[in-house]
């Protein structure tokens, strides 16, 4: 469920940079289409009816690149297939300057020596990659920080196709952030030696926490201690929440514990092991929570149960039920049997359900193991 959350805010990210504010100043924007660009991306396949659809002004802005980008991407390595969908997902990118793109090319090769894999990067994080040269500068310093404190060329690739905003702002600011996670883990009692993997490790999961204010995370490890979970109880959930602390509060937390408190009818000391053992407790709405609680409830399963396995709900309602139907055709009740089962991602369950059938379907007796007979 974080893995989803994270990619919501991706996909945020990446459509909040998509028209670069500097890119549309330096073009003009005529009444009529640039025939000259709607003539390129024609010849080139890109749907040309999406680009007018959704981002339609690209195609009235002067000067633009289009074959300049086209012939940048081919000599990369990228097909025409690649090419088109680039530019039909990302056609501001015709209205980069050669030079631009050549700089940035040059950039991302400092980290991402391979063309193929970058050429991957830029279908899929198009925005990220053509950006605009101001940022040049800001880009270079960020890499050269997050070098020297050793996370390797793949991390600082995925950071800047993923968060790209983290680069482009200066790197006094992300030193900032990174030396307030670095000190919670060692207030929180993190050994020194595991501290670069757990920030690489952190990071990897959500890189949108060097975006935020350093003063969210202190607040709300104050908030979390003062109800009772030790230093060593929040560096757990800091990492489980793999970061999404910073996305809380303590207004929505105090309302969400107070709700699971009441619902699941649990002492203070209760609910401390639960959110341990399923954190996106804190993170979800009580209006989430009261959906699934019921929708638990109203399949049979007994509050007990919930609490004994809290990370059920971490799933939606439609999910439970689907499998717990799929559970059902072998025999497999629920109600009186682990929630266990129904815990983890499609891969987890379909891991669980497998092994269900095949315990169902081994043969008591096995005919070819010999007999024990008396003398």
């Amino acid at each position: 469920m974080l893995r989803l959350i994270a990619r919501s805010l991706c996909l945020r990210c990446q459509h909040a940079t998509a028209i670069p504010l500097q890119l549309r100043q330096c073009s003009t924007l005529g009444s009529a289409e640039n025939q000259q660009t709607v003539e390129a991306l024609y010849v080139l396949s890109v749907d040309i009816q999406k680009v007018r659809q959704l981002k339609g002004w690209v195609l009235h802005a002067c000067p633009a690149y289009t074959n300049e980008v086209a012939d940048l991407l081919k000599d990369m390595g990228a097909s025409g297939s690649i090419v088109a969908r680039i530019l039909a997902s990302h056609p501001e990118a015709v209205l980069c300057h050669p030079e631009q793109m050549r700089a940035q090319r040059e950039l991302w090769m400092s980290v991402c020596p391979k063309q193929k894999e970058l050429v991957g990067i830029i279908e899929k994080f198009p925005a990220s990659f053509f950006t605009s040269l101001s940022h040049h500068d800001n880009q270079r310093n960020n890499i050269a920080y997050f070098q020297s404190l050793n996370l390797n060329n793949r991390m600082i690739t995925k950071l800047m196709a993923s968060a790209p905003q983290s680069f482009s702002r200066p790197v006094e600011q992300n030193e900032l952030m990174v030396c307030t996670l670095q000190q919670a883990y060692q207030d929180l009692g993190g050994e020194e030696a595991n501290m670069k993997i757990w920030l690489q490790k952190l990071l990897s999961q959500n890189p949108f926490v060097l975006l935020k204010r350093p003063e969210v995370l202190r607040q709300n490890l104050l908030f979390l201690r003062d109800k009772g979970f030790s230093p060593a109880e929040l560096l757990r959930l800091l990492s489980k929440l793999r970061g999404f602390v910073t996305e809380l509060n303590p207004e929505c937390m105090s309302r969400t514990l107070a709700y699971s408190q009441d619902t699941m009818g649990c002492s203070e000391e209760e609910l401390l092991k639960i959110i341990l053992n399923c954190p996106a407790v804190l993170y979800y709405p009580d209006i989430i929570l009261a959906e699934r609680f019921k929708g638990l409830l109203s399949a049979g399963i007994s509050m007990s149960q919930i609490k004994e396995t809290p990370t059920v709900l971490e799933l939606t309602t439609q999910i439970v039920n689907y499998r717990m139907q799929r559970l059902r055709v072998y025999g497999y009740d629920i109600r009186t049997g682990s929630l266990e089962v129904l815990n983890g991602t499609k891969k987890d369950f379909e891991k669980s359900y497998g092994k269900l059938m095949l315990r169902r379907e081994r043969p008591i007796f096995n005919p070819v193991a010999p007999l024990k007979v008396d003398d």
